[in-house]
C-alpha cells in the first residue's frame, strides 16, 4: 500500500514522502492516527500543491540561510565525548549531537536532517560536516571531538 506521510516517522520516512507499507500497518495504525493518507490521485495533487508552497517558502528564506552560513563560516565546533585511553569514543557522534552543539555554542537552530555526517567519526580528533541549508547554500563546518 502506498501512503503519503503527514509527519516525520523514524525508520519509515519524512513528512510528505510517499512510502510503501504493509496494508495492515497503513490501514490499522497510520491512517487512523492521522499519520498518513492513502496515496491516490486526489491526495497526490494536494501533495504537489503543498510541496510547491513549501518550495516557495524555502526560496523566500534563502537570505536567512545565507546569513546563517556566514555566521558558521570560519568557526570550529567543539563536542565533548567519552573515550577510552586509546582515543576511541564510546558509541559514535550523530547529527543530533552536532545540532545540539551548534545550538549551545552558536545559538543557531538547524534541522538535524540538514547536517551530513562523515562515516568514520569513531576517535578523538578533528572532522568536518557539511550542512546543506538549501540546495544553493551549503557550508562546511569543522568540529573537534574532545575527551570529557
Amino acid at each position: 500500500m502506498d501512503i503519503i506521510l503527514l509527519k516525520d516517522m523514524d525508520k519509515l520516512g519524512y513528512k510528505h514522502e510517499v512510502v510503501t507499507v504493509k496494508n495492515g500497518f497503513g490501514r490499522n495504525y497510520l491512517i487512523p492516527k492521522k499519520l498518513a493518507v492513502i496515496a491516490n490521485a486526489v491526495n497526490m495533487k494536494k501533495l504537489d500543491k503543498i510541496k510547491d508552497e513549501e518550495a516557495a517558502k524555502e526560496a523566500a528564506r534563502l537570505g536567512d540561510y545565507q546569513e546563517i552560513a556566514k555566521q558558521l563560516e570560519g568557526k570550529t565546533l567543539k563536542i565533548g565525548v567519552k573515550a577510552g585511553t586509546s582515543g576511541k569514543i564510546f558509541g559514535s557522534v550523530t547529527n543530533v549531537q552536532v545540532m545540539n552543539a551548534i545550538k549551545e555554542q552558536f545559538d543557531i537552530d538547524i534541522e538535524r536532517r540538514k547536517i551530513g555526517m562523515p562515516d568514520n567519526v569513531k576517535e578523538i580528533g578533528s572532522y568536518a560536516t557539511t550542512i546543506q541549508l538549501h540546495p544553493e547554500v551549503a557550508v562546511e563546518l569543522p568540529f573537534e571531538l574532545i575527551q570529557e
